[in-house]
Formats: structure tokens, sequence, C-alpha cells
């Protein structure tokens, strides 16, 4: 495997196209938008000099792995030398399935496709292709570059190759990894979204204040950041959605809390629009 392609220049797709390009592959990061691939660089130079800053990158390998990188408006083209796809878009079915019909139109025989999901159905997506048995989930962690998990998700019609293919490439990108199958939720997203949505009963209630319920979640658990840290962080709407998806599948334990439905119509999603739980304009953000 050599060639991948990168699909949507967000937080978590740049993150992916950055240790793609570190773990040695040419990688395309691809998205509609131009002015958002001009960010999307942006943020990724800004990883680099991190990297670079804190000795976890070589000047040397930083400069070969920008070489190894691109950014395209062009999906076909680019699709079209590809070992393997990975789509990173919002968790919203109809834009992965348009996504995934196009890229199946294109991409050789031999090529794998990976959807970016905490919680959408790899048998589901797969279905979209003429190929299922090449598609396969591979949940990505934010930060992309920190977190050393990828959580690979068999569907019904995923082959053992394609598993263990993407696990090998996975490994390549510095990532540990656990391969399970298919069910609504996964491991992580099910556990970190109880754990998120039961804070925010927490706070409904006036058990505490956010500070001192992330408090005790990090120092009590162990837990490297707070629930409402960790939401304020992916995004609450991104969690609201995930609660109402595993609601619709799990049951009541996941019917998410009213007070969550309220900060995401008053627009509190957290870092992305400066308030969320916290307000991110009236203290500096926690170095990333």
């Amino acid at each position: 495997m050599k060639n991948i392609v990168v699909i949507g220049s967000g937080v978590m797709g740049r993150g992916i196209a950055y240790v793609c390009a570190v773990g040695g592959f040419h990688t395309t990061l691809v998205d509609i938008s131009r002015e958002q691939l001009v960010r999307a660089e942006k943020e990724i130079d800004s990883i680099f000099e991190k990297g670079l800053a804190r000795n976890k990158i070589t000047a040397a390998d930083m400069e070969a792995s920008k070489n190894r990188l691109k950014l395209s408006v062009s999906l076909a083209q680019h699709v079209s030398g590809a070992d393997l796809v990975i789509e990173a878009v919002p968790e919203v079915m109809d834009i992965k399935k348009n996504i995934f019909e196009v890229i199946d139109q294109h991409a050789p025989e031999h090529c794998l496709f990976a959807t970016n999901t905490s919680t959408m159905s790899p048998t589901e997506i797969g279905s979209f292709t003429k190929r299922p048995d090449k598609v396969i989930a591979m949940h990505f962690f934010n930060p992309v570059q920190k977190m050393p998990l990828v959580e690979i998700i068999r569907g019904l019609e995923t082959s053992e190759e394609t598993a263990q293919l993407i696990k090998r490439a996975a490994e390549r990108m510095g990532k540990e990894t656990v391969v399970i199958n298919e069910f609504p939720g996964f491991v992580t997203s099910r556990i970190s979204a109880l754990v998120g949505n039961e804070a925010f009963y927490m706070l409904q209630e006036g058990l505490g204040t956010p500070e001192e319920i992330d408090k005790a979640i990090k120092l009590g658990l162990n837990y490297p950041m707070g629930p409402f840290e960790l939401g304020d962080l992916v995004g609450l709407d991104t969690r609201l959605n995930n609660l109402k998806y595993l609601h619709s599948k799990l049951g009541e334990k996941y019917r998410p809390a009213p007070l969550l439905e309220q900060y995401v119509k008053a627009g509190r999603l957290g870092r992305k629009t400066g308030r969320g739980v916290y307000d991110y304009s009236a203290r500096e953000e926690v170095k990333q």
C-alpha cells in the first residue's frame, strides 16, 4: 500500500492526512472547498512545527513527510490511483452515501475504502459500493496526531484480508489498534457517550460545577480529560448527534440530557464556536 486519499479536510481529516504522510504513505487530502484546504494546510504545518519543537519528528522526516502530502479539490483524479481511501466527512449518512458511490466508480479494483466514524455502520456504507468486502470503519480519535488508538470495525461483508491490511496500515501510522465486529457505537463511543451524557445530567441537577465534575472524573477515574473538556473538544453537536443515534439503536440509557440539547440549540458547541460548557473567549485555551 503506497497511496492514500483522505476525503474531508476538517479537524479529523487533516489529522488523518498528517499521520498518513508521517507514516510514509503518499497522501492526498481532498475537499470541495479550496478555502477549507488552505486552513487545513496551515493547521498541518502547525502540527509539524509543534512536533519538531517537541522532538517528536526530525527536520528531515518533516520535510520528507511534507513532500508526500498533497491537497486537492479533484476527487476522481486522485482516487483513480489510490490503494486506500479514508472518508472523514461529517456524520451524515447521505453525504457518506454520495461519496462512496463516487469513489466506487473511480477507484481501482484493489482499493480499500475506510470510513472514519464513531457510530455509523460500515455494513450500510459498504452497501453503497460494489465491493462491500473492501469496506471497513477506521475510528480515529481527536487530536489524531496525539491519540494512540485506531478502532477498526468490520462490517458484515468485510473480508479478513481487508481487516488485516487496514490494521497494518494503521500500525504504520504509529497507532495501536483493536479490531472488532460492528455493533452500534462500537466500544469507545458507547462508553464515552454514556459518561458525557451522565455528566450533563449531573450539571443539570446542580450536583457540581463543570470544573468540579471534570476534576472528579480525571483524578478519581484517571481519565486524561474530563467529560466536559472532551465534549467541548469534539463538539457538543457531534456528541448530541451520536447520542441521538445510539438512543435510536440501543434505547433509553442513551437519551440525551435536556441541558445538552439546550447548549446545542444556543450555539454553544465547544471550542469551535468559542463557547460550550466552558467559555473560551474568556480564558486561554489549553495548548494542544
